[in-house]
C-alpha cells in the first residue's frame, strides 16, 4: 500500500494556490496581529524562524519586516506560492526574507529557533508534523495556530475541516509533540510546543 503522506490531516486536500489571494485578506492581520504572534514567538536576536506553510507569505512579511534582525525562512511546497513569495521579499525589500522549498530545510533541520505554523495544522499530514519539529533547536519552540472549530468564524476551512482546541492539544500529543502553553485569538487557537527531550 502507498505511503499516504497526508495521514493525520483533517483537511481532505491541499490549499489550492487559485484561492491564494484569500491568504492576503487584511481581515487576517487584525484576527491574528502579527506583534502578538512576534511576543509568542518570543525569537532571540538574530535567530533563525521558519514560516512552516507560509502561502503568500504575508505572515513571514511581517515577521521580516517588525524583526530585521531575524532570518526568516519562508516554506512552501508549491511553486505558485514560492514565486508570490519571492516577488513579495523583493517588492517589499526584505533582504532578511527567505522563500524555501522543502528540500532545502536538511541544511537547517535541527538549527531553528523558532518555526511559526499558522492556518496550516489541519492540513499537516504527521510526517510533515514531525519534519516541523526536526527543524528546532533542542531549546527551539514552534507556535501553532490554527483555525478553531468551536467558535462560529467568518472565514476560514470548514468546521469539520479543522480542529477545536482540545483536538489540537490531542493532535499534537499523538504524534509526540506535548504543548507547553496555550493562547486564544477570536478565530483561532494557539499552542507553543517544544521539541521532545
Amino acid at each position: 500500500m502507498p505511503h499516504d503522506e497526508r495521514h493525520g490531516a483533517r483537511q481532505p486536500h491541499r490549499f489550492d494556490p487559485a484561492r491564494a489571494a484569500k491568504l492576503d485578506d487584511p481581515a487576517r492581520l487584525e484576527w491574528v496581529p502579527p506583534q502578538e504572534v512576534l511576543r509568542l514567538l518570543d525569537a532571540p536576536e538574530a535567530g533563525l524562524v521558519v514560516d512552516f506553510g507560509a502561502g503568500t507569505g504575508m505572515y513571514a512579511a511581517a515577521l521580516a519586516r517588525l524583526r530585521p534582525d531575524l532570518r526568516v525562512l519562508a516554506l512552501d511546497e508549491q511553486q505558485p506560492m514560492l514565486e508570490r513569495l519571492a516577488a513579495r521579499a523583493a517588492n517589499e525589500g526584505l533582504a532578511n526574507l527567505e522563500p524555501t522549498a522543502p528540500d532545502a530545510l536538511e541544511e537547517v533541520r535541527g538549527r531553528v529557533d523558532r518555526v511559526l505554523a499558522l492556518n496550516v495544522l489541519h492540513e499537516l499530514g504527521d510526517d510533515a508534523l514531525a519534519a516541523l519539529v526536526a527543524l528546532l533547536r533542542p531549546d527551539g519552540a514552534a507556535l501553532v495556530i490554527d483555525w478553531n472549530a468551536a467558535v462560529e468564524r467568518p472565514a476560514g476551512p470548514r468546521r469539520e475541516h479543522v480542529y477545536a482546541p482540545s483536538e489540537a492539544r490531542e493532535r499534537l500529543a499523538r504524534v509526540g509533540v506535548p504543548t507547553s502553553a496555550d493562547a486564544a485569538f477570536p478565530f483561532h487557537h494557539a499552542f507553543l510546543v517544544r521539541p521532545p527531550v
